[in-house]
């Protein structure tokens, strides 16, 4: 509908109440596109259609990969949309992500903690909820905005201006983008798992992320200590989510299933096998095993070609898979979800190395040859490090010289601005294109960005406040920056809903509103 169609019809609902004094129809259109999401299914629904479309975009050019970048606040989602749709025009391709790292280490009530599924679990669908209403209040100010503009084209008589504007309206792309949300390893067992992901969905979630850790013992992913389930349990999980998208009516939603495996050398059970090949089978092959000819005290045995063997326990319980199996396992891990219902795949990675990627979604491919990933572009990766290492090894192998470098140290700043340094950081630049292209990757993300950034940029305030430069440090390293960068958030009582308030006023209450925007608004100073 367009915006004098959505004025029309408010004008009839209007006209059907005789006693509906001061309600103007313009000012009904307006308010109900500046809340367009009535319910978190609402999001998920439209969100889950773009990430459709874009995965077949990415299908016929892998060019078309998306991206996204972590958050912890409502706020620190939506100044990342509205940056975007700032400086690109669009947010197409550019969704969100939510990092139950980031939840553990910055939400919980318990305090800072360490990523093992131990903070609460529904801080995770709280979040998302909170990213929407920061998205949906960015909507609301930029059309608010939008609006007052509308308002003073019509004032002056600038005809061409007002259909300029009214058009924009009817154009308008909403901050609301998909996100990519955390459920860990499902916080308990497939019931739970289901419970936990109606709530993420009923939030807006569109796309849920799972992993194949055993979910009492989780880890992070770039952590040591890592343990796998069967296949059988995490399928399991798999399906728990898919059943919770379709009975909330988001058929579309998307799970994006992970593997820890290639960094879990551990699992807590022995797979069910009823046959040879089977799943469990499979899952069970990789054991670490021994022939044996009796049954010693406490042993478990399996049974395989005929012949005992005992899997390697430790003392912890745990039964140990053979050293060197983790790229096998992913592979094994990939295919079985994407044949029980997963959508996406997570290759939890130990670095960031094109070639390693790209060999285990060449196996995949064989059995499923639309299969996507979605990868971490961790900050848990020494990046300059291994791109330097990564560049240095490729000029050993080519004959180059490279007796000037010394392979351990090649994070050191001597090595800035050499010729190798500038090869590494092109690779790091096209790592994301690149990937795309050659390893099948349709989402790249970056999980803790904020994380980093706001411990940063708080460094460098807090030295220069505290310091020598006193308010100085606040006014050139923040408000001139702000000011000369177009940053909204400078006038940071209209980010906070000020100025809708006002408009609301004046809605409720006409010239009787005491409004807070007026000439002696000390945000007027920020005009220029």
């Amino acid at each position: 509908m367009t915006y004098q169609s959505k004025i029309i019809e408010a004008g009839k609902a209007i006209g059907a109440e005789a006693h509906w004094n001061g309600i103007e129809p313009e000012t009904v259109a307006r308010m109900r596109m500046q809340n367009r999401f009535q319910t978190g299914l609402d999001i998920a629904r439209y969100t889950a259609r773009i990430m459709r479309e874009d995965m077949a975009a990415y299908d016929q050019d892998p060019a078309n990969y998306t991206q996204s970048l972590g958050c912890w606040h409502g706020f620190i989602g939506q100044q990342k949309m509205i940056s975007i749709k700032k400086h690109f025009g669009t947010t197409k391709r550019r969704y969100l992500y939510l990092s139950g790292w980031m939840v553990a280490a910055l939400r919980s009530e318990f305090g800072p903690l360490p990523d093992q599924s131990m903070h609460e679990k529904t801080s995770v669908p709280a979040l998302i909820e909170e990213l929407y209403t920061f998205l949906r209040q960015a909507d609301a100010r930029e059309m608010g905005m939008m609006f007052r503009d509308l308002d003073k084209a019509r004032e002056s008589g600038d005809e061409m201006e007002a259909k300029r504007l009214e058009h924009a309206l009817d154009t308008y792309e909403t901050h609301v983008v998909p996100i990519v949300a955390d459920i860990d390893a499902g916080f308990g067992n497939a019931e739970a798992t289901y419970l936990l992901a109606k709530k993420f969905i009923e939030a807006g979630a569109c796309c849920i992320q799972i992993e194949n850790q055993v979910s009492d013992e989780k880890q992070c992913g770039h952590q040591d200590g890592k343990v796998t389930v069967p296949h059988e349990d995490f399928i399991a999980k798999i399906r728990a989510v898919r059943y919770a998208f379709m009975e909330l009516g988001v058929d579309e939603g998307l799970i994006v299933a992970r593997t820890d495996s290639l960094g879990a050398g551990l699992t807590k059970q022995i797979a069910v096998t009823s046959e040879a090949g089977d799943i469990g089978d499979q899952y069970n092959s990789y054991l670490d095993c021994e022939e044996v000819s009796a049954i010693g005290h406490g042993d478990v045995l399996i049974s395989r070609d005929g012949k005992l063997l005992k899997p390697r326990r430790l003392a912890s319980n745990l039964f140990q898979f053979r050293p060197g199996t983790g790229e096998d396992r992913c592979v094994l891990d990939c295919i079985h979800a994407l044949e029980n219902g997963a959508d996406l795949l997570w290759i939890e990675t130990e670095k960031p190395h094109i070639g390693q990627i790209g060999g285990m979604v060449s196996r995949i491919r064989e059995v499923i040859p639309n299969a996507k990933l979605v990868y971490n572009n961790s900050p848990s990766f020494n990046w300059t490090l291994n791109f330097r290492q990564q560049v240095h090894d490729a000029w050993e192998t080519a004959g180059k010289d490279v007796s000037a470098f010394d392979r351990a140290r090649l994070m050191s700043i001597d090595y800035d601005g050499t010729e190798l340094a500038d090869e590494a950081d092109e690779r790091i630049r096209t790592f994301q294109k690149d990937s795309a292209r050659e390893a099948g990757i349709f989402h790249h993300l970056i999980t803790l960005p904020t994380y980093h950034t706001a411990a940063l940029s708080t460094d460098n305030l807090a030295k220069e406040y505290f310091g020598d430069a006193g308010m100085l440090g606040y006014v050139k390293g923040v408000q001139r920056q702000e000011i000369r960068q177009g940053i909204a958030c400078v006038k940071h009582q209209n980010m906070a809903g000020s100025d809708m308030g006002d408009d609301h006023k004046e809605y409720f209450a006409g010239e009787a509103a005491l409004k807070a925007g007026g000439t002696h608004n000390t945000m007027n100073q920020f005009a220029a």
